[in-house]
């Protein structure tokens, strides 16, 4: 990656588990279960970009860091939850056994629920004007419910054993991938009270970085081992998914991963010089091998 993580991981990651909750009787493992996801690795892309671009709008990222952080205890319980044997049935996730083979299906589905509920008493104890946090919170609510990150897993699932057509599997990645990039952009905007054109340029980024994300998900599903990913490869065709690979092939995905992430790209210029990390950081997510 470029050098814009670095400067944000410490912070994310301390921040991260201070959000955890104290078992002050010590006989509720709930928190521990909740922590051994949470801790568990990770890119951390979504809470980078909320701080990034509280800061290329003008505002203080440590201002920002509780509405990365609900984002990413988000982002953490749709791993646990997207693992379970209803779902995409995975053993492995950052090489490590998944939360349900570690604690039982149950018991990760208990530590998924309580990671979202966390969540938003994160977001509410935020030091901002109460304004920020209530559009925060319906900005975070509606990314990751229905008509974003939940109805994207749905029409996955729906879609498995079925020929999609590529703008059937746009749709989907939009909403299961994207919704929760595109939050993450726009948290971190809303935490600096960006004016609007920074607010559509942040979410046309992220439109177009979403669905950049998800083809090299999927070609990685195909071309990465099992140590180097994390998790088992291949899971996609075994489950019978749709994806960019099986669709466009391995040449035309990487070409679609190209354009859409030049098109991102393109979105930041309204933020000039100052976005300069933020791009190069974008290029890097396109190479990636994990």
């Amino acid at each position: 990656m470029s050098a814009l993580p670095d400067k944000y991981l410490s912070l994310i990651e301390v921040s991260l588990e201070e959000y955890l909750p104290e078992d002050d009787e010590g006989d509720l493992p709930v928190g521990e279960m909740m922590a051994y996801s949470l801790k568990n690795g990770g890119k951390r892309i979504r809470p980078v970009l909320t701080l990034e671009f509280c800061r290329i709008c003008g505002g203080s990222p440590e201002k920002a860091l509780p509405f990365a952080c609900a984002l990413e205890f988000i982002h953490t319980y749709s791993l646990v939850h997207d693992d379970l044997p209803c779902m995409d049935n995975d053993d492995y996730r950052r090489g490590q056994p998944s939360s349900h083979k570690k604690y039982g299906e149950a018991n990760a589905l208990l530590a998924g629920d309580a990671l979202l509920t966390r969540a938003f008493s994160i977001l509410a104890a935020a030091e901002l004007p109460p304004s920020f946090i209530v559009r925060a919170a319906d900005a975070l609510a509606d990314a990751a419910g229905a008509n974003g990150m939940i109805g994207g897993q749905y029409l996955d699932l729906d879609g498995e054993n079925k020929t999609l057509s590529i703008e059937d599997l746009r749709r989907i990645d939009a909403l299961k991938t994207g919704a929760l990039i595109k939050c993450a952009c726009l948290l971190g905007c809303i935490a600096a009270d960006a004016d609007i054109d920074r607010i559509d340029a942040a979410e046309a980024y992220a439109e177009n970085l979403g669905v950049a994300f998800q083809i090299v998900d999927d070609i990685l599903d195909v071309t990465a081992d099992a140590e180097t990913l994390g998790k088992p490869v291949g899971s996609d065709e075994k489950n019978g998914k749709n994806t960019y690979v099986s669709l466009l092939g391995l040449e035309g995905a990487a070409a679609e991963a190209e354009k859409y992430t030049k098109q991102a790209l393109a979105a930041l210029d309204v933020f000039g010089e100052r976005a300069a990390e933020l791009k190069a950081f974008t290029r890097r997510l396109l190479e990636r091998t994990k």
